[in-house]
């Protein structure tokens, strides 16, 4: 399992540059499945053939993640860029970045403390100030590797560190690609098609779930997400979104979507059944692919189990291993024991 994470996590794919994430996941899923396609927003789908083909279940856990993309070149060589989805600003002065599909090294730069007025330190650095630097000494000696339209990324390594605890960029969301890829590999036939789903675009607009959602119209969907874990110093604990250690997170409703009751109630079921620990996710601000996926066609019954993550959309967030591992055994219990479309073992779905 880490070694996977570890791949999955060092890989670059930033939204709209997914390639790399889907060939190393393609490798890795191709021998358990029955079929495997790209569709034509980028979208990786692999299909396993229930024994009744009547019914499908959709998994869904988006490939990209956030970082830059580069928009100019100054006549000192400086790299001007935009952020590709949500990252704080204040994270990124002085980091290492990936440049470029052979990932030639930069550094996130600003005007040095010393050159500075004072009124300008008492104030978060904005991203028009920011520059990359490549160490190319002119717009000519930059061009020769970089062009505006190249994406760059966090140079962040996987490193597990504490208690059962890893570090790495991109955890939101290739650790719930990790976990489908998982789950691909059990050997297990189901009563249903199963269809695991590696979106793309997420962070900008869940644009690769929506053509998910109608394409392969399933009759549920179950998205596995890396979510926010505020369990730190300087937030008070009723303002805690999730708990790290604590179990995989069950969504109720964010900003995108509601999750069906139904399925967060046959999720609890399964949980306490089978001793998994669990939590509810607290707050309602972000969103998922569920999202676009629970509005398909004339709807689809969606869910969402989450990951807690620290300090997500940075170059080091920070997982539980355990969190990982229980989110794992409870989608592979809950699937088990799913029947469609009338029962999913005690409950009426």
């Amino acid at each position: 399992m880490a070694e996977l994470l570890k791949m999955l996590t060092e890989v670059g794919g930033v939204s709209g540059d997914e390639g790399r994430v889907r060939q190393l996941i393609r490798q890795e899923v191709s021998p358990f499945v029955d079929d495997i396609y790209t569709d034509r927003m980028g979208n990786l789908i692999a299909y396993k053939k229930g024994t009744n083909s009547d019914k499908k279940v959709m998994l869904c856990a988006h490939m990209d993640e956030v970082g830059f993309i580069i928009t100019g070149i100054g006549e000192d060589g400086m790299l001007k860029f935009k952020m590709v989805g949500g990252i704080d600003p204040r994270v990124l002065v002085s980091k290492r970045v990936l440049v470029g599909e052979k990932g030639y090294t930069g550094v996130l730069g600003i005007k040095a403390i010393h050159l500075q007025e004072p009124e300008e330190r008492e104030h978060a650095v904005k991203v028009k100030q920011m520059y990359i630097d490549i160490g190319a000494t002119s717009k000519e000696d930059a061009s020769q590797v970089v062009k505006p339209g190249d994406y760059a990324v966090f140079d962040s390594r996987y490193v597990e560190f504490g208690d059962n605890k890893v570090k790495a960029k991109a955890l939101d969301d290739r650790a719930g690609c990790a976990v489908l890829i998982e789950l691909i590999k059990q050997k297990q036939r189901y009563d249903f098609d199963l269809y695991a789903c590696f979106s793309v675009q997420e962070e900008v607009g869940l644009r690769g779930a929506e053509v998910l959602g109608y394409s392969i119209n399933p009759d549920i969907a179950i998205v596995v997400e890396a979510t926010t874990c505020s369990d730190v110093p300087g937030v008070e604990e009723h303002l805690y979104t999730t708990l790290m250690g604590k179990g995989p997170a069950i969504t109720i409703m964010d900003s995108a979507s509601y999750a069906n009751k139904e399925l967060v109630e046959m999720l609890i079921n399964t949980a306490q059944k089978e001793g998994i620990p669990f939590q509810l996710k607290k707050g309602a601000s972000g969103g998922n692919d569920a999202g676009r996926i629970h509005l398909a066609r004339e709807g689809v019954k969606t869910v969402t189990v989450s990951i807690p993550c620290r300090y997500i959309h940075s170059p080091s967030s920070v997982m539980d291993l355990t969190d990982y591992k229980n989110t794992i055994r409870l989608i592979s219990v809950f699937l088990k024991g799913c029947q469609l479309p009338t029962t999913c073992r005690g409950s009426g779905l």
